[in-house]
């Protein structure tokens, strides 16, 4: 790791840090100061290699419970989200958690679903996870809502933050499928192994994920970990680092 690298981590809260024993690594975190703007990240997408696809959960039969998705606009999509009661997560949770975002962003970065804090809210990413993530985006010069859009593979809270099960996934992703087409972005950013393997349709470990660039119909998708990972692996921090500047280049 060079100098600038090292100082960058440190400065945004991304550095492997050492957690004191007893102390939640959430602790640890503080939001970065925001000093100055860095300079918007705007250019040309260069092409990804294309990847293989493998059925996404073959086992699950198409969902026939929410038709019409994918000619859905904006309002009426998030209107079906909102009134969507076909899997059994809803009856679960408080509200559906949409997305959140410039709806013609450039940067999209899906996560896995709400937490306890989201659902509470209606917005993705607000807790411990959120501000890092916060950081994350401000180390690549971008902000929540500013070319960035965030969304999550399912809308509803799964029970205890559980993992989302694969039927709903399955159930869920046109909604996700159907933001991705009306935003168009030049970049996915997948957060975690769940979004990973939403979106590239097959399963892996996510070490042999990260690094390289893969290919959603057309769009270039890159895989780094959940921010809610890194707050109870900070050693892995760095790894999302070189993740973020990898995303950069690839904007360039």
């Amino acid at each position: 790791m060079n100098v600038r690298d090292e100082q960058v981590l440190r400065e945004l809260n991304l550095y492997p840090l050492w957690v004191r024993r007893g102390v939640p690594a959430q602790e640890e975190l503080v939001p970065a100061p925001v000093a100055s703007q860095a300079p918007a990240v705007r250019p040309e997408v260069q092409a990804a290699a294309p990847v293989a696809k493998a059925p996404l959960l073959a086992d699950v039969p198409e969902v026939a419970s929410i038709p019409g998705v994918a000619s859905l606009d904006w309002p009426a999509l998030k209107e079906k989200v909102r009134a969507c009661e076909a899997c059994k997560l809803r009856a679960g949770c408080t509200q559906t958690v949409f997305g959140v975002g410039d709806e013609q962003a450039d940067w999209l970065f899906v996560g896995e679903g709400p937490g306890t804090e989201e659902d509470a809210q209606g917005e993705p990413f607000v807790g411990q996870a959120g501000k890092l993530l916060d950081n994350m985006l401000f180390s690549i010069g971008l902000k929540r809502g500013d070319n960035v859009y965030i969304a999550n593979v399912v809308k509803c809270q799964p029970p205890n933050d559980r993992n989302p099960a694969a039927d709903e996934i399955a159930t869920c992703m046109p909604y996700l499928q159907q933001q991705i087409a009306l935003i168009k972005p030049k970049l996915i950013i997948a957060l975690g192994k769940t979004a990973a393997t939403a979106l590239l349709g097959r399963d892996a470990p996510l070490g042999s994920l990260r690094g390289t660039p893969h290919d959603y119909h057309g769009t270039p998708l890159l895989i780094t970990y959940h921010p809610a990972y890194l707050l109870r692996s900070p050693g892995e921090k760095s790894k999302a680092w070189q993740d973020l500047k990898s995303a950069v280049s690839l904007m360039h």
